[in-house]
């Protein structure tokens, strides 16, 4: 470590909460900063600090934010609910760095509290993920699956239902499928941002905003969106709202848990069709990133489907550990936010990293194996169905029970129940029964 930079409030902390070992997410404390630098500003600007001192506040933060003092926020995520303990070290560390000619507490913090400030940093870290990293991701996720529903538009398989024989469709079909869920997850995600930007910058420490002029919290966010380009940033609804409660932050993990949900389909429905090569259902190739096995000769997994399951079932416990924190808040101040924080940025990160690897590590590599596809495509009897309204359920089901239990094709039982043999073949086309009422 360098040169100690943080006071004795931080040492308190750090000597209190020996807990999990894990710090404050960066994020946070780089967003701290930022609020840091950008209210030394405007209270200068305000009359209520000397400009020099301001400079010099606003010239610290610039270095934490840039990544040079990371070392210097050592304190457990697990500690005080409000945060107040990441807050002053914030303080004690920008301070040292003016050489102690800002103050931490009249200085650094002027016109903010731990508890505006911290879940101030919190919303904006969570909506710069999202914004930045988490939906360019889906999108790039979206479009490697959207390419592939392109590709295999012509490729015909059994469809399943229950996992069962049904009716046939399209590989292309199905990755379309996948492109909407995830396409649906980035509206979920974007729509929850709005109110994950209402900040409760000013409210100082119940709302009331003591301390602080009215003029303060408009032109530090003002700041924000200028250095950030966060454009959702904005004035809380209500005050009391904003400091009361964290429910934007749960809204945006519930986006989240939905994401992980389709995700999970996604991944699960391509490890199957993979299954085999021989003896599974075998409709895919995945691409072979590594020895499937210590032990077996040639064995190949599908590493990145369970990678992406894996993360989202982090991402589901995560989102219940973030509802029970978003429910905990009493009176003026929800203090659970650190457990919010490090749950939901962790949530944030790992979809982001899990999205993009799947894109390009697993489905942009995807072939249809069309030897299985075409074989499951003719086995599955459920074909049958396009005959209902020639010959009726009843004569079909026969048909259908009839080659189940003898193994013979259903076109030889259908002729053989009588069933006219030119009818049979012009409707048993399996890519005119793929486009169902689309023609």
């Amino acid at each position: 470590m360098s040169e100690t930079l943080y006071g004795s409030e931080t040492q308190k902390a750090v000597d209190n909460f020996p807990i999990s070992g894990e710090r404050v997410p960066i994020q946070v404390i780089k967003w701290q900063a930022r609020i840091k630098g950008a209210a030394a500003l405007v209270n200068a600007e305000l009359g209520k600090l000397d400009q020099g001192i301001a400079d010099q506040i606003s010239e610290a933060a610039g270095k934490i934010v840039a990544g040079e003092h990371d070392d210097q926020f050592p304190i457990d995520v697990f500690q005080t609910g409000s945060g107040t303990s990441t807050n002053m070290n914030v303080n004690e560390v920008i301070s040292a760095l003016t050489g102690e000619k800002a103050h931490k507490n009249d200085h650094v913090n002027m016109g903010q509290s731990s508890n505006d400030t911290f879940p101030s940093a919190v919303h904006l870290a969570a909506l710069d993920e999202a914004t930045n990293r988490l939906i360019p991701a889906l999108k790039q996720l979206e479009g490697s699956l959207q390419a592939k529903a392109d590709e295999f538009v012509d490729v015909v398989k059994a469809g399943r239902t229950h996992l069962m024989d049904a009716v046939p469709v399209t590989l292309g079909q199905e990755f379309s499928g996948y492109a909407a869920q995830v396409r649906q997850g980035v509206k979920r995600v974007e729509a929850a941002l709005p109110h994950v930007g209402q900040i409760p910058l000013g409210g100082t420490a119940t709302g009331t905003g003591l301390n602080t002029p009215a003029e303060f919290a408009p032109a530090v966010r003002k700041k924000l969106v200028a250095d950030s380009g966060l454009e959702q940033i904005a004035a809380p609804a209500d005050p009391f709202e904003a400091q009361g409660n964290r429910d934007a932050l749960v809204e945006l993990s519930g986006a989240l848990k939905v994401v992980a949900v389709s995700l999970t389909k996604i991944a699960q429905d391509i490890a199957l069709m993979g299954s085999g090569p021989r003896v599974g259902i075998g409709e895919l190739f995945l691409p072979e990133l590594q020895k499937g096995s210590s032990i077996m000769p040639g064995k190949v997994n599908p590493v990145l489907p369970e990678v992406v399951i894996q993360v989202s079932a982090q991402v589901i416990g995560n989102d219940t550990a973030i509802t029970i924190g978003g429910m905990q808040g009493q009176f003026e101040l929800n203090v659970r936010v650190p457990l919010i924080a490090r749950n939901l940025l962790q949530s944030l990160h790992l979809l982001t990293t899990a999205s993009t690897s799947f894109a390009t590590k697993c489905v942009d590599g995807i072939t249809a194996n069309t030897k299985g596809t075409d074989a499951s495509a003719a086995g599955t009897l459920a074909t049958a169905t396009a005959l209902n309204e020639a010959i009726g359920y009843d004569l079909a089901t026969t048909i259908v029970k009839k080659a189940t239990e003898s193994g013979e094709t259903l076109r030889d039982v259908a002729l053989a129940e009588g069933v006219d043999a030119e009818l049979f073949d012009k409707t048993i086309d399996l890519r005119k029964i793929a486009r169902g009422n689309q023609g």
